[in-house]
């Protein structure tokens, strides 16, 4: 008998189904807030662009017998639920804590059993890189694999953006973070009455320009950059001046930075992102922290970098330093020798 379990068991083994996806982290350039609903609208010819990097959102999902298991490589933890608990008033709850945006995507495949679910985000935590929005839709990506549905790009968005937008509860969720996980390469994004339209604007020497003169710092401050678009959202519907002139500065860079790539005019879209960054910092309380402000007034005196622009909408715990090709390597070794950490990257070709 012992025998007879030992076979079925190396039989369930080796039948046992495991899927893996990846999904790229995005580096946002400008466009970031406007791409709220409706702001998006309301400011009228808005544009949001960022790229897909090489830094992925990784899943693996594992077919096994028994409670749902997942394991976390950035909490460095594991989790696991019955499928019991699977129920609307523990979604409400803080019933699953820190898994619970990555739990509601399961339930709505109600894939809630049988699997050891393994994740990692691909960036540090408050990076402002979208991490968990590109960690949700590779997610539903895999699941759609696991569970042999067809894939369709739009509507992973719209079910992970809806379901983040009830984690957050902090008004609506802003859409750029999404799309770079599921189309790769340099996108811009133009809201449309009928939906988002994505445009690609990859190419290898916009590539190489990108990777050449963006450097992508990790200063370790963690921040909640929902909540800041929450105060400036709010404060643009309550008539606030200053927010909605610095809005529309943002949306007016922004279209002009689409320009200039449509001409190939490169030089002028990297005088553009720093512009966006000089903005959103007067726009967004506290979004330059002590030690990004530090870093970026030593390399201004020292004529090594052309500017900064802090990641995520409201910010993020990186920020991107914009210089010329040839100040690369010693910008580099100025970042690391102030104690911060430079996150390498590519840019991820189209998918």
């Amino acid at each position: 008998m012992a025998v007879t379990e030992s076979f079925l068991t190396l039989e369930y083994i080796l039948k046992a189904k495991k899927v893996r996806t990846e999904g790229s982290v995005r580096i946002d350039l400008l466009g970031g807030t406007i791409d709220l609903v409706p702001l998006n609208f309301i400011l009228r010819d808005t544009v949001t662009l960022n790229i897909a990097t090489s830094l992925k959102a990784k899943v693996e999902i594992e077919e096994t017998k028994g409670d749902l298991k997942i394991v976390s490589i950035d909490y460095g933890n594991s989790f696991t639920y019955e499928a019991k608990e699977f129920k609307t008033k523990n979604f409400i709850s803080d019933h699953f804590g820190p898994m619970s945006f990555v739990c509601q995507i399961l339930d709505h495949f109600s894939v809630t059993k049988n699997i050891t679910l393994t994740l990692s985000s691909g960036s540090p935590p408050g990076a402002g890189l979208g991490g968990s929005s590109s960690m949700g839709v590779t997610l539903y990506k895999c699941l759609c694999e696991y569970t042999d549905r067809p894939f369709n790009r739009i509507e992973a968005i719209n079910v992970v953006q809806a379901i983040e937008s009830k984690i957050l509860n902090k008004g609506p969720c802003g859409y750029q973070d999404y799309y770079p996980a599921l189309y790769g390469g340099v996108l811009a994004l133009v809201p449309r009455n009928e939906g988002v339209q994505v445009e690609q604007f990859y190419s290898e020497a916009l590539s190489h320009e990108l990777e050449q003169r963006l450097t992508l710092v990790y200063s370790g401050a963690l921040r909640l950059s929902a909540i800041n678009n929450w105060e400036v959202y709010k404060s643009f519907f309550d008539g606030d001046e200053l927010v909605t002139k610095g809005l529309k500065s943002i949306a007016k860079l922004a279209r002009q930075a689409y320009e200039s790539l449509n001409k190939e005019n490169y030089d002028q879209f990297f005088e553009l992102i720093c512009k966006e960054g000089e903005t959103r910092e007067g726009l967004f309380t506290n979004i330059v922290t002590t030690e990004m402000k530090d870093i970026r007034d030593d390399l201004l005196e020292k004529s090594l970098i052309d500017g900064m622009k802090v990641c995520g909408a409201g910010g993020g715990g990186c920020f991107i330093l914009v210089h010329s090709a040839k100040n690369r390597d010693i910008i580099r070794k100025e970042v690391q020798d102030s104690g911060l950490q430079i996150l390498d990257f590519k840019v991820d070709k189209p998918l």
